[in-house]
């Protein structure tokens, strides 16, 4: 069968809410087969039952799955491939903030494991459906797109002995620095998939008003109420992650990070190639006990 005969297929990771839940509704009204990710049940079911709404004949379908837990993490990426042979694209959007220290069972610390570590681990185990769908298509025709934040430019960069903030844990600057995570592992996975011709980008979604920050600290909130006259609703925190999955114009490039389907500025840490590459290395030590 020809490439472009068969359905392409998508990974949505937190697909029960916000702009993963739109994202997963616009590709299936696009004709795509969607794979959603949600910690939920309710949540999920529920969302699985608006998304297949959005479009006749939509295929879709959710797995549970928490990604601040690396086994969790890797049970995904199992039940993902008994589904599936081939993925065309990964949206790594899950994330969130919280209110205080969490310590998971695994050892990692939530905020840190949740928008980075989980993803991570997704994204390694997921790569050889990803190398499978990119060998019979035109380069960058496959993507991986990682949400992001504008809160990255807030982190001054990794406490090397501290990566986590398991120790002097505070909630802003440990969110900020797991979307400053985001944007190295674009950069260093960019590297690392391009001879595949696949493609990674970063984007940032802009304020949206949806739940996001349920689970952070009053400041958090309080922040994010005193900017919801501007904010985007979630189908348009979502445009840009579908533009970056289904445009011609982002298969051109790599490493890149968008907001409003444009690049935007990434802080001088996010641009250090050495500390992208760092941030590999501890992440994949940090996973190496995870069963394959």
């Amino acid at each position: 069968m020809a490439a472009e005969a068969r359905t392409r297929v998508a990974v949505v990771t937190g697909a029960s809410s916000g702009i993963g839940k739109e994202a997963a509704k616009a590709l299936v009204a696009a004709g795509w087969r969607v794979i959603g990710l949600g910690r939920d049940p309710q949540r999920s079911a529920e969302a699985e039952a608006e998304i297949r709404a959005a479009a006749p004949g939509a295929e879709v379908e959710m797995i549970l799955a928490d990604l601040s837990l690396m086994a969790g993490a890797a049970r995904a990426a199992k039940a993902i491939a008994a589904r599936t042979d081939r993925l065309d694209v990964l949206l790594n959007n899950a994330g969130g903030v919280g209110k205080e220290r969490v310590v998971t069972a695994e050892g990692n610390e939530a905020t840190f494991a949740g928008n980075h570590l989980g993803p991570f681990l997704l994204t390694q185990r997921l790569l050889p459906l990803l190398q499978a769908a990119a060998a019979d298509q035109p380069a960058g025709a496959v993507r991986v797109v990682n949400t992001s934040s504008s809160g990255h430019l807030g982190s001054p960069g990794f406490d090397w002995s501290n990566l986590q903030m398991l120790e002097n844990f505070q909630t802003a600057p440990a969110y900020m620095n797991a979307k400053l995570a985001n944007v190295l592992f674009t950069r260093a996975l960019a590297k690392r998939v391009a001879p595949y011709g696949v493609v990674a980008h970063a984007m940032h979604p802009g304020i949206v008003d949806s739940n996001f920050a349920s689970h952070g600290d009053q400041a958090m909130q309080s922040y994010l109420a005193s900017k919801k006259d501007v904010a985007f609703t979630p189908a348009q925190g979502a445009d840009t992650l579908v533009w970056l999955a289904t445009a011609a114009e982002p298969g051109q490039s790599t490493g890149g990070y968008f907001h409003q389907r444009a690049p935007d500025t990434v802080s001088a840490q996010g641009q250090d190639d050495e500390a992208a590459e760092r941030l590999w290395t501890e992440s994949e030590a940090l996973i190496a006990r995870i069963p394959a």
